[in-house]
């Protein structure tokens, strides 16, 4: 089989390491056992062969042979075409597999991301707004906590429902927003502490930490 390109940034300030998204295709390579290279693409400089791979400008993207695919939800789904390890072969559990995917990034993220956007951001304000993205964060988390806590993974067995899903929601419990919530906490911490995840996360922090070094040399 011919190795598998991952393409993310060379270089991201401190604040997102650990949580640019190439950490997911980065962890469901590494359950599987599948061999990779990772490359790499200027921070603060994308020209238009970027573009072509990527037309948002973002990362990641996997090169596969002469298929490029970039979204890190289509790209778990390429992988689990790859390895019964990642997407079951079980049509039900497979299935299954694919709608949590779809949920974790359109249902669960969509409310997400923006929340965590603004802790990042340091604003703090009680704006009307605010509230209706607290709340709307809150619906979600009340959905997805019964049904983690009478499941250990989303489809039977782990699989890319389970990368996406607790990549998403880790972000969450970085600001404390799963403190009410400990069966969605508890599925984080089972999740992260899997060997393809802490091998995963240390490979991008070490890339980054590259970076910095290669920078300061200059």
């Amino acid at each position: 089989m011919t190795a598998l390109t991952l393409t993310t940034f060379n270089w991201v300030p401190d604040i997102p390491r650990g949580y640019v998204r190439d950490i997911r295709v980065r962890w469901a390579l590494e359950e599987a056992g599948l061999p990779y290279r990772v490359a790499s693409v200027p921070f603060d400089a994308r020209n238009a062969e970027h573009f072509a791979h990527q037309p948002f400008g973002q990362v990641p993207w996997l090169t596969d042979g002469d298929i490029s695919i970039f979204e890190s939800g289509a790209i778990l789904l390429h992988l689990g075409q790859l390895s019964d390890a990642l997407l079951p072969s079980d049509p039900r559990r497979r299935s299954a597999a694919t709608e949590w995917v779809f949920a974790a990034l359109n249902s669960v993220e969509m409310a997400s991301l923006p929340w965590a956007i603004l802790r990042f951001s340091g604003d703090g304000e009680e704006t009307p707004g605010r509230k209706r993205m607290d709340a709307f964060l809150k619906g979600r988390l009340q959905h997805m906590e019964p049904i983690l806590a009478q499941r250990e993974w989303l489809a039977g067995g782990f699989s890319i429902a389970d990368i996406a899903m607790a990549d998403v929601l880790r972000l969450v419990d970085r600001f404390d927003g799963l403190a009410a919530y400990p069966a969605c906490r508890n599925y984080v911490a089972r999740a992260t502490t899997r060997p393809s995840f802490v091998q995963a996360h240390a490979d991008q922090m070490a890339h980054f930490a590259a970076a910095d070094q290669a920078m300061s040399a200059d």
